[in-house]
């Protein structure tokens, strides 16, 4: 049952018919009442299985995200980086189904945009740990020397990852970086790409191969 706290134009409280009334932080509101739920049918093989890539790729993105955050953000246009960097990578390099999910590692996207890449970059492990990366300064007016690398290492056995945004610029040429000893032996997919200083424009990345230990 309906009350009218507040005159018969006041606002409704409880149920009337089909509308439900009530107050939200001192706002009054309408809304239409629930319907019964229905009794639900079994999921198919297919819903389960979609179900389970889809949890999958989720958990699969979540090491990455610091990273995609700003290689997406560009492509955030009425969703946030998170769930572009997902659908750019879901159905291209996910495959296989449940438990035996693939992923194309060649084929992953940290991030997407029109600024122009690094020339020619080399990545190498120099030492356990540590990793050179050494590239071209580019002559192309597009670019500025300020521009900020990002790099990203991908342990997919211990599923972690680690790399840096902005310790080098692409006016050094080489860069240094000694990564988190957790990731010392093992196999690891290497992407690379660079973004401007404030972010707002951002390369295609580029997978840099597997790096064996």
């Amino acid at each position: 049952m309906a009350k009218l706290k507040q005159g018969i134009l006041g606002a409704i409280s409880g149920t009337l018919g089909p509308i439900v009334g009530g107050m939200w932080k001192g706002i009054p509101y309408l809304r239409r009442r629930p319907k019964k739920g229905k009794t639900k049918k079994p999921r198919t093989a297919a819903q389960i299985a979609n179900q389970e890539k889809f949890k999958f790729a989720n958990n699969w993105l979540i090491p990455f995200q610091p990273f995609v955050a700003i290689g997406f953000h560009n492509q955030a246009n009425g969703k946030t980086a998170i769930a572009a960097a997902f659908s750019a990578n879901y159905l291209q390099v996910i495959s296989g189904v449940h438990p035996n999910f693939v992923v194309d590692y060649p084929k992953v996207t940290i991030s997407k945009g029109k600024l122009p890449p690094l020339e020619n970059p080399v990545v190498q492990l120099t030492a356990p740990g540590v990793m050179k990366i050494t590239w071209q300064p580019n002559s192309t007016t597009k670019t500025s020397y300020n521009d900020q690398l990002m790099l990203v290492l991908y342990s997919p056995e211990l599923q972690i990852a680690d790399g840096f945004i902005g310790s080098a610029s692409r006016a050094d040429a080489q860069y240094t970086f000694t990564f988190n000893p957790q990731l010392v032996g093992m196999v690891l997919e290497v992407y690379l790409t660079v973004v401007s200083l404030d972010r707002k424009r951002v390369a295609n990345s580029q997978y840099m191969g597997r790096i064996e230990p």
